[in-house]
């Protein structure tokens, strides 16, 4: 990812000679600085190590998730032989339900010992797969994980593969389709899953909390929201041969973005608010979730093109204030502040930790590529570096950190590489 995001900032400098304010360096400074920046190769190096090595999501994971090779699998495609990159992402079509569903991950049958609900395929005897029902991000992942591997590799013949009788392209809509169908909510025209912290795939109700049960507390967020408009996004530019698909998607597109920003967009307070609950909250009543701002939300919709230039400004600013307040190392914070104490049955999601407000550098890059795609090029630069900087004095790149800049889970996470 660092030798990308080094070419779009140069490159959007070059072509957005935006004037500077006093503060802020000059466009020539601020490209000398980038590319003179002697962390960024180094860090790069590391990455391109790492994703060598294989597909799971890191260290300490036996599996390979959809969610997390979406975001890795552009640098991948430098590192690893492209028709093995494809056959990982066609063996989630073989586990694609009739609805058009697609697993999280899959793994080796001998290797399936966690306590999941496995998965079978006919065409895929030697693999098990599984699905966290309480994301509904699975589907709008797959979706730009196979545009990106189009767009890296140039292999569109991808999208011709049959799978069990139907093309993938014929795959890709359908997995679209079980968005609009069985994740969708009429009242107000928005993707549903279950309450999660953000974007992470635990419930408060379990203490395992990956599943949806009778528990559960149905809710519309922003996350899974965007994450369906940069599915459908990226659909359109694969089906751009189909003109009767394109104008459909276009069109649900649109009204899911207006939706977006009528029903989840406060603009009272210039933030996304955490959920709008279909049938009454899992938390006390006299609980104000929206003082709780969520930066993978945020992130995730900035790169979804539902933010104004002003809004992106004020977001970073929030953020940054955000850190401040907490003593966080990077924008990477989940939330601020985080659920408190006793919120969530499972121990793992305590205040500051994990999903909870810990600082997960997979969502921190991925705003990092929002303000590069919008143009905030200082600002992504001045983000990124403490980023970089932590890879190098821990020596690997970690699942998330503590407030503190303590590093926890496995020091191999591909998704932060």
């Amino acid at each position: 990812m660092m030798k990308n995001l080094m070419l779009c900032m140069i490159t959007a400098i070059l072509l957005c000679p935006i004037q500077p304010a006093p503060c802020q360096p000059s466009n020539a400074e601020l490209a000398k600085a980038i590319l003179d920046n002697q962390d960024f190769p180094v860090v790069m190096e590391k990455a391109k190590a790492i994703l060598k090595t294989g597909f799971s999501a890191g260290e300490g994971y036996g599996e390979v998730w959809i969610r997390d090779l979406a975001t890795f699998i552009e640098i991948s495609c430098q590192v690893y032989d492209p028709a093995v990159i494809r056959e990982n992402l066609l063996v989630f079509f073989h586990f694609q339900g009739e609805d058009g569903n697609i697993p999280d991950g899959f793994i080796p049958a001998e290797k399936a010992s966690v306590s999941y609900e496995y998965i079978l395929s006919n065409s895929q005897p030697t693999l098990r797969a599984h699905k966290n029902t309480v994301e509904t991000d699975q589907e709008s992942s797959l979706l730009p994980a196979v545009h990106r591997y189009i767009q890296r590799t140039g292999d569109a013949t991808i999208l011709e593969a049959e799978i069990n009788g139907k093309p993938v392209l014929q795959r890709l809509e359908m997995a679209l389709e079980f968005l609009f169908t069985k994740r969708f909510n009429d009242k107000y025209g928005l993707i549903w899953g279950a309450t999660t912290a953000d974007w992470g795939d635990v419930q408060p109700e379990h203490e395992w909390g990956v599943f949806l049960n009778d528990d559960s507390h149905l809710t519309l967020d922003i996350y899974d929201n965007a994450m369906a408009v940069i599915a459908i996004t990226d659909f359109i530019a694969m089906a751009k041969d189909h003109p009767e698909k394109v104008e459909k998607w276009a069109a649900a597109k649109e009204k899911l973005s207006k939706n977006i920003r009528t029903h989840l967009w406060d603009a009272k307070n210039q933030k996304y608010i955490p959920h709008i609950y279909l049938d009454g909250s899992p938390f006390p009543a006299d609980f104000n979730e929206n003082e709780i701002y969520y930066h993978g939300g945020t992130a995730v919709a900035i790169q979804a093109g539902l933010l104004t230039p002003e809004e992106i400004q004020t977001s970073l600013e929030t953020m940054r204030k955000n850190v401040k307040a907490t003593g966080a190392q990077t924008i990477g914070l989940t939330m601020y502040p985080p659920y408190p104490a006793g919120f969530f049955k499972n121990p793992v999601m305590s205040p500051y930790s994990y999903q909870n407000g810990g600082d997960w550098t997979w969502f921190g890059g991925r705003m990092i590529q929002g303000l590069i795609q919008h143009g905030f090029i200082a600002d992504a630069y001045k983000e990124i570096q403490p980023m970089t900087t932590r890879v190098i004095k821990n020596d690997g790149f970690f699942v998330w950190y503590k407030i503190d800049g303590t590093p926890a889970g496995a020091g191999i996470y591909r998704g932060s590489a």
